[in-house]
């Protein structure tokens, strides 16, 4: 008879806290615990699965350092709520359009809405003149009723003179320029950094001060070349993923069906060769 603690006959016995963390997962995935929701103490685990205090702590701790749960200090461990992914493929879609395409509901709080001059540094970032006027615009969004980023954004004033009267809370600033000024984006540039958080943006975020980050720099690029929205987002590192597609070129398409693939060799050839060049 196969005992209860194997996956399948001959199998290394499955560890008592990976089962109990397959458990805490398959209710979350059933709905039985919803995100947000407390899940029993260290002592109701150990009860319910007959496990020591340690095998229990394991199991959640695991779990923690996944993400799929977290821990608060002196109140219990919650089911952790899904992070938020956003996509950076070929086609650019700005948060807006990334949000409604799956659904989820974003909601716009404009804190700033301006014409200034540009810094030293904005003006270099979309190659205008120092001392141009720009919009500037802040932003501080949010899924699902839970703020998730806070974005600055620059667009040079002589592209579009009437920006500053436009409602930014109820649209996407991509399709606005797209639509109403002709400046559509043919490529962007992005930097991504990770940050703390200062009291502002902590503030703002509903975070703990020195919380983590993820910057996002990027630059907008019409078909001509021309730089015409320059944005800074902060978005919260807690909530928030990004995922990145990497494509082959076309030059990489063509020295991949022109090289000659390798020789394939044992690791032990490898070695040997290593060996004999040292020598």
């Amino acid at each position: 008879m196969t005992s209860a603690s194997t996956s399948r006959a001959g199998a290394e016995p499955v560890p008592k806290y990976f089962r109990i963390k397959q458990a805490i997962l398959e209710r979350v995935a059933s709905g039985t615990w919803a995100p947000g929701a407390m899940i029993p103490s260290e002592v109701e685990l150990c009860r319910e699965f007959s496990v020591s205090r340690t095998t229990a702590r394991k199991a959640v701790s695991d779990l923690a350092h996944e993400g799929r749960l977290v821990v608060v200090q002196g109140r219990g461990t919650f089911v952790a709520t899904p992070k938020v992914e956003e996509h950076f493929v070929q086609r650019a879609f700005g948060i807006h359009e990334d949000m409604q395409r799956r659904g989820m509901s974003l909601t716009t709080q404009v804190l700033r809405q301006e014409v200034v001059e540009a810094s030293p540094e904005v003006a270099g970032r979309l190659r205008l003149r120092r001392g141009a006027l720009v919009h500037v615009i802040v932003r501080l969004r949010f899924v699902d009723d839970e703020p998730i980023l806070v974005s600055t954004t620059y667009v040079p004033h002589a592209l579009c003179p009437d920006l500053a009267k436009e409602d930014l809370a109820e649209c996407s600033l991509y399709a606005l320029l797209r639509d109403r000024y002709g400046l559509a984006i043919a490529r962007g540039e992005r930097r991504l950094e990770a940050v703390a958080a200062d009291g502002r943006e902590a503030r703002l975020l509903d975070v703990a001060l020195g919380s983590p980050l993820l910057l996002l720099d990027s630059v907008a690029y019409a078909a001509d070349g021309r730089p015409f929205e320059h944005s800074v987002a902060l978005q919260r590192g807690d909530r928030t993923t990004v995922e990145v597609e990497f494509l082959a070129t076309p030059d990489d398409l063509a020295v991949e069906q022109t090289t000659k693939p390798p020789t394939e060799r044992t690791a032990a050839e490898l070695i040997a060769d290593s060996l004999t060049e040292s020598q």
